[in-house]
């Protein structure tokens, strides 16, 4: 993954060697064909390279920011986690009293 970055800033050094040896390049212009040709777009493209990753960190760590929510709340509560609905052993309660008929 990082073989064409390192070879990019190997061409932008060498392109740069030469202009500063060259009889009509300069020091100055060689510090600036490096910086525009070398180190910036490769910057660049390794901070696009990186996003995914850094996306993937940030859905980890809201994960795991929930996951200890949930695990404060239940402990918060009295309750121990349980994947069954039932597990604290209470009656089910109607939200809304039945209604019969009037004899």
């Amino acid at each position: 993954m990082y073989i064409v970055p390192i070879a990019w800033i190997y061409v932008a050094l060498m392109m740069s060697v030469a202009e500063a040896t060259n009889t009509n390049g300069s020091v100055l212009g060689a510090i600036f064909t490096f910086v525009l040709f070398g180190v910036l777009p490769v910057a660049l493209m390794m901070y696009f390279m990186g996003t995914p990753a850094r996306k993937r960190a940030l859905r980890a760590q809201e994960q795991a920011e929930r996951n200890a929510a949930i695990a404060a709340h239940l402990a918060a509560a009295g309750d121990s986690p349980s994947l069954q609905p039932d597990a604290s052993r209470e009656t089910t309660a109607d939200p809304v009293a039945p209604v019969a008929e009037k004899p």
